[in-house]
């Protein structure tokens, strides 16, 4: 028997995350703004939540291993690859936090530990 699987991170998130949080902000906000929150990502900190306080603030469902994503994350995960941080922007219009880029990772790690600590950005 196996023991508990070891989530691995990177320090910063990966460059071509933030074209694609952009990419999904512009269908929420015009694209100045969602551009303004990516540049406000890039220069924001790392820090850390609880995969399951992501679920609970986003309002997400999570997508299980069905779903071939989520399942590409999870091999990653097995295999010892380092997954990106997270990108998160507080929508406090709607008391909401939306997953900019990391969606599939969030799910993936919440398969292993609904307790795992996430490093994430967040504006």
């Amino acid at each position: 028997m196996s023991g508990p699987v070891k989530i691995q991170w990177l320090a910063e998130s990966e460059t071509h995350d933030y074209p694609a949080a952009v990419s999904y902000l512009n269908l929420i906000y015009d694209g100045k703004r969602a551009r303004r929150f990516a540049n406000a990502l890039k220069t924001a900190p790392v820090i850390q939540f609880k995969a399951k306080d992501i679920f609970r603030a986003s309002g997400l469902p999570l997508l299980g291993t069905g779903n071939s994503h989520v399942e590409k994350d999870r091999k990653r995960i097995r295999a010892g690859s380092k997954l990106s941080p997270v990108l998160l922007v507080r929508d406090t219009a709607n008391s909401k936090v939306i997953v900019a880029d990391g969606y599939h990772r969030i799910c993936a790690v919440y398969t292993f530990d609904e307790d795992a600590i996430i490093p994430c950005k967040i504006v």
